[in-house]
C-alpha cells in the first residue's frame, strides 16, 4: 500500500534510485515528436497500475502506440532531478498539486486543455478534482486514481449488534454518538500518530477534515497557503474539537497520553478484540491494508465505514483525499493519444475489480469495484461537495512534514501547549 508522499518513511537517493531502476533519457523531445513508444512513471500501487495498464493497452489496440511503464519510488523527488537533466518521461503520475505547480514553473508540462474532452471532464470528475491540477488557468495535472480521507471505520458485527447508526449527520451526532459509546461501557475511539520520522501525520489528516468541515473551501485553501494562520480562530476550532473527541477521558483507548506512542498502523486493530477494544478509527482509504489477516479475510463482513460528517445536517460536505495526476512532459503526438485515454472514465475498469483503486470519475460504474467496503469509499466522495487534497502535503515541506507534525505531537502529548504548537507552525512558514 503506497501512502501519500508524506507517509514516507524512507527516501532513497535520487541519484542512486535513478541508476538502480536505469532508468535512461526517454522523454521530452529525446523520443521524437512522433516516437511509437510512449513511457510512463508513477509511484502508484502495482496492482493498480496492472489494472489501469489492462486497460490502457486495449484503448490502445491497433495504433501501434507501445506503452513502457515503470513503476518508481518517490517519484516527486526522482522527476525533479530529471527534469534538470531533460530526461523525463513523457508523462508521469504526481501525487501533489504543489509538485505539479512545481513542474509547470520550471517549463516541463505541457498542458491538457486541447488534449482532453474537458467539457465531458467538467461534467463526469468530481468536484474540485480539476481545480487541483490547475494551474494559471490551464489543466496540466488529470487525477486518474483517487484516495479518500475522513473515513471512520467501525467493527460492523458489533456495532449492528450494538445498534449504532451507519451514518451521523453532523459533528454534534458524531459527539453524540461518543458519548452514547462510552455510556454503554465502551471506549469509542481508536487512535495513534506513531510512524517512525513521520510521526505526528495522522493528526494532520484530523485537523484538515475538520476545517474543511467546519470553514469551507476558501478557508481551507487560505489555510494552506498560510494567509489563514495556524494560530487563528478556526484552527482552534478544529482543535477544540479534535481535544473533545480524543482527550476526553474515557474516549480514546490508552488515553491521551497514549496517542504519541501508538502505531497508526496497529491503532484501529484493538476494533476487532471480542469485545471491541474501541470503536471508531477516523482514516484513510489506504488503512485496512493494516487490519488483521481475519478481517483482511471478509472485509465486507468485518469492516463498517462511514464519512466523517459535515458540521452541521445537510450543510457544506467537502472531503479530504488526495491521489496521482497523470501530467505530459513531452510533445509526443502518440504520448497525448495516451493521455487523452487515460482521462475517459473506464480505463479504471480492470483496476477497481483487482485493486483499492478509487475513481475520480462520478460516473464511474460502482459495481466494478472489488468489494462494498471500496464502494462505500467512493460513495463518500461522490457525495461530497468538494474534493479537497491533502492540506500538509501542498504546503511547504519544513511546515507540511516538519513542524506541523512535531508541534502536533508535542501538544498531543503534553509537551506544548496549543498556543505554543500552532504560533511554532506559523513561525516556521517560509517568507518565500
Amino acid at each position: 500500500m503506497r501512502f501519500p508522499v508524506k507517509k514516507s518513511t524512507t527516501l532513497l537517493g535520487v541519484a542512486a534510485l535513478a541508476a538502480s531502476l536505469g532508468l535512461t533519457a526517454c522523454g521530452g523531445d529525446s523520443g521524437g515528436s512522433n516516437s511509437k513508444t510512449v513511457t510512463i512513471w508513477s509511484s502508484i500501487d502495482q496492482p493498480v497500475q496492472d489494472g489501469l495498464l489492462k486497460a490502457l493497452n486495449a484503448k490502445l489496440d491497433g495504433k501501434g502506440i507501445t506503452v513502457d511503464w515503470k513503476k518508481v519510488d518517490n517519484i516527486n523527488q526522482l522527476i525533479m532531478t530529471k527534469i534538470q537533466a531533460n530526461d523525463t518521461p513523457d508523462i508521469a503520475f504526481i501525487p501533489q498539486p504543489g509538485v505539479v505547480a512545481d513542474i509547470v514553473s520550471r517549463g516541463a508540462a505541457q498542458p491538457l486543455d486541447d488534449v482532453v474532452d474537458m467539457s465531458a471532464l467538467q461534467d463526469n470528475m468530481l468536484a474540485g478534482t480539476l481545480d487541483a491540477g490547475t494551474v494559471d488557468g490551464k489543466l496540466y495535472g488529470l487525477l486518474v486514481s483517487a484516495n479518500v480521507k475522513g473515513l471512520i471505520f467501525y467493527p460492523k458485527k458489533a456495532w449492528d449488534a450494538a445498534g449504532y447508526p451507519t451514518e451521523v449527520a453532523s459533528i454534534d451526532d458524531l459527539n453524540a454518538l461518543t458519548e452514547q459509546i462510552k455510556a454503554d461501557g465502551n471506549t469509542p475511539w481508536c487512535m495513534g500518530i506513531e510512524s517512525d520520522t513521520a510521526t505526528g501525520w495522522p493528526a494532520t489528516d484530523w485537523f484538515e477534515t475538520l476545517i474543511a468541515k467546519y470553514d469551507g473551501v476558501d478557508v481551507y485553501k487560505q489555510w494552506v497557503t498560510n494567509e489563514v494562520k495556524f494560530d487563528s480562530d478556526q484552527v482552534k476550532q478544529a482543535a477544540a474539537e479534535f481535544d473533545k473527541l480524543l482527550f476526553t477521558d474515557g474516549n480514546t483507548l490508552g488515553g491521551r497520553s497514549a496517542i504519541a506512542s501508538t502505531n497508526f498502523g496497529t491503532a484501529g486493530t484493538p476494533m476487532f478484540d471480542d469485545p471491541p477494544g474501541c470503536w471508531m478509527y477516523n482514516q484513510g482509504s489506504f488503512i485496512t491494508g493494516f487490519f488483521p489477516k481475519d478481517v483482511l479475510s471478509d472485509l465486507d463482513a468485518n469492516v463498517g465505514v462511514m464519512g466523517f460528517p459535515p458540521a452541521t445536517a445537510g450543510g457544506d460536505n467537502p472531503v479530504i483525499g488526495g491521489g496521482d495526476m497523470a501530467m505530459l512532459l513531452s510533445t509526443n503526438e502518440n504520448a497525448k493519444t495516451v493521455l487523452a485515454a487515460l482521462s475517459e472514465t473506464d480505463i479504471g475498469n480492470d483496476a477497481a475489480a483487482s485493486s483499492s483503486f478509487i475513481s475520480p470519475h462520478n460516473d464511474f460504474d460502482a459495481s466494478l469495484y472489488q468489494n462494498d467496503l471500496v464502494r462505500s469509499y467512493a460513495k463518500v466522495a461522490t457525495d461530497a461537495t468538494t474534493f479537497l487534497f491533502d492540506g500538509s502535503d501542498q504546503m511547504p515541506g519544513e511546515v507540511g512534514a516538519g513542524t506541523f507534525w512535531k508541534d502536533m505531537t508535542a501538544w498531543i502529548s503534553g509537551q506544548e501547549d496549543l498556543d505554543t504548537a500552532l504560533k511554532n507552525i506559523d513561525a516556521s512558514w517560509p517568507s518565500s
